[in-house]
């Protein structure tokens, strides 16, 4: 099949764009899909619309073997291989492929849950970590659903805490088995399962293994009564001496916190890419349903306060959409670069470490969004949004989980600014310098500037100027609290929001720069008012959230200055949102679809 060859984008560090700014051609966008990749997502959605929907209400009460069967279709049309290379069945997709797949795949949230645990996070410790006789025995039949694979992190008491685990393994007598003695829980795909990814500690060191649903003193418990996704099997696990064989240790002992960690990170980023088809869907059928739905004598669709509605989700996914195709486009830019490496899958995972900070705002970004969209789609359906038998209800149960799943969304809060501190501490990501400069800028006081001028030059302005917010605040709470800042979360996770926010913004104007050089500026208008719209609200969410920051971190003259600093930062040209998010909406509403698809 014919495919574009684009010319290679520069290489960028994980969270560098808080201290650089790219360019547009630089910038991965939906509309340079290949056709490849477009049909990987055209078989993908084709596949959920007639085999996945037309069976929700018997897989949404659990009809015994529904949903293992759907998997092996799945497996026989080619969807369950992307993170396993060709050499082992599996189709070794680029993440821009396997991001199209996993975002065309969430029509039905409780099949995405269920491919996600099993092609992602159940895939991925074995492609990572797994001997050449572990990837030999269960790969190519985890690729064709033949077996079916999941990931058994969490207990009870736990969390999101792997370093916490009560699950122990020990070495048998004869050396020949580990015997595995502890509990698991919400264990996606559990019920179903014939292989689990399980993490136990040996003399207080985390270390994973492959454990076979036949092995001697394993025990797969009940259901579990879910608010939602209850189309996926979520169930404990019990090990009572559960005898696995000596070669299933799956890297090293110790080395389970690795694996975990590498492992979350791709399944985070994938959950992002989930929950932005998700909305993608949700903004179909409310839109369908607006224009139908009559109310007072006319259409609701004409009301404004819909069309706020309907423009701002649509907004909102746009944001999204641009954060997280240009995360992969960093990705396989990073990948294509190191070409040369002889083992592809250890260079896959140090990228992928590289990018752990976009890979939790994808999660975190991802599921928020979700959530607000379904929300506002439950409110334009009324009453009939709070009965089951309309697809938004079970829409807005489904959506709550992301933002627990591979790991909370505040863990991941506290991971971003985590990662950030680390390397800049290191010194592999320049943040030191570039408050030592915005300082320096500080001092020299206000300098004129001559106004913005060209297309989106005052967003451009905007953009520069809230990465100097971010840079303002953070510098000051870690002056004022140094190794101290971790402790206080309630900084860390305004400091955390003000990234988010950054990096949403120069997603979305890069694009659309992007959009306009390529087709002009009339062919894009409606995306130029949701970039606008979207760079203008993000910039308050800034201004507050680094507000909260240096309010916690300073005081007096010392705070006042601050706040002065950061005001003048802020500011930014008003807008005229409504009509921007009513244009928004009226593209919207002309096809019962997010208006931005491939574009």
């Amino acid at each position: 099949m014919a495919t574009t060859a684009m010319p290679p984008r520069t290489v960028t560090k994980g969270g560098s764009f808080l201290v650089e700014s790219c360019r547009p051609e630089d910038v991965f966008t939906p509309a340079e899909l290949n056709d490849d990749q477009k049909l990987i997502g055209q078989t993908a959605d084709e596949f959920v619309t007639k085999e996945v929907l037309p069976l929700a209400h018997d897989l949404e009460e659990k009809k015994p073997g529904l949903m293992p069967e759907l998997v092996k279709k799945a497996g026989e049309v080619g969807l369950l291989g992307s993170a396993i290379p060709e050499e082992y069945g599996g189709a070794g997709l680029d993440k821009i492929s396997a991001t199209v797949l996993a975002e065309k795949l969430s029509g039905y949230a409780g099949f995405a849950t269920t491919h996600g645990g099993h092609s992602g996070i159940g895939t991925i410790p074995i492609v990572y970590f797994g001997s050449e006789e572990q990837k030999q025995k269960y790969l190519p039949k985890i690729a064709t659903g033949e077996l079916i694979s999941c990931y058994c992190l969490s207990e009870a008491q736990a969390g999101s805490d792997a370093q916490n685990l009560l699950t122990r393994a020990q070495l048998s007598p004869d050396g020949k088995h580990w015997i595995l003695n502890g509990q698991k829980m919400w264990i996606t795909n559990g019920g179903f399962a014939d292989v689990f990814i399980i993490f136990a500690k040996v003399e207080e060191k985390v270390t994973c293994f492959i454990v076979e649903k036949s092995y001697p003193g394993f025990k797969v418990g009940a259901e579990e009564k879910k608010m939602g996704i209850k189309g996926s099997s979520t169930v404990p696990l019990y090990f009572e001496n559960c005898m696995v064989p000596k070669e299933n240790l799956l890297f090293e002992v110790g080395g389970g916190f690795k694996v975990a960690v590498n492992t979350l990170n791709v399944g985070r980023f994938n959950l992002g890419a989930y929950c932005l088809g998700g909305a993608k869907k949700v903004i179909e059928v409310s839109s369908k349903y607006a224009r139908e739905r009559k109310a007072f004598g006319k259409s609701i669709a004409e009301f404004g306060l819909i069309q706020q509605k309907l423009g701002e989700m649509a907004v909102r996914t746009f944001a999204v959409e641009s954060m997280i195709y240009r995360s992969a486009g960093m990705i396989d830019a990073a990948m294509e670069a190191a070409h040369a490496e002889k083992d592809k899958t250890q260079q896959l995972m140090k990228v992928l470490e590289e990018y752990a900070i976009e890979s939790s705002i994808s999660k975190v970004y991802g599921s928020e969004v979700l959530d607000y969209v379904v929300d506002e789609a439950v409110q334009i359906y009324g009453g009939y949004g709070y009965h089951e038998e309309y697809q938004v209800a079970r829409a807005y149960r489904d959506s709550r989980i992301n933002r627990i799943f591979e790991g909370t969304n505040e863990i991941n809060r506290l991971l971003i600014i985590q990662m950030l501190m680390k390397r800049a501490m290191k010194g592999t990501l320049p943040l030191i310098p570039a408050v030592m400069g915005l300082q320096n800028e500080i001092l020299a006081g206000p300098q004129f500037e001559e106004p913005p001028t060209g297309l989106l030059a005052e967003e451009e302005r905007v953009v520069a100027n809230a990465k100097k917010a971010f840079l303002l605040a953070a510098g000051v709470a870690v002056q004022k609290y140094r190794e101290g800042l971790e402790h206080q979360q309630e900084i860390v996770g305004a400091l955390a929001n003000t990234v988010m926010e950054v990096f949403g913004m120069e997603s979305v104007l890069r694009r659309t720069q992007k959009a306009v050089n390529a087709r002009g500026e009339t062919a894009c208008a409606v995306m130029l008012d949701a970039t606008r719209t979207f760079i203008y609200d993000a910039m308050d969410c800034v201004e507050k959230e680094a507000r909260t920051a240096l309010a916690a971190s300073a005081d007096g003259d010392m705070l006042r200055t601050q706040l002065t600093v950061l005001k003048r930062f802020a500011k930014h040209d008003p807008l005229d949102t409504i009509a921007m998010r009513r244009r928004v909406a009226a593209a919207v509403l002309d096809g019962d679809k997010y208006p931005f698809e491939g574009r």
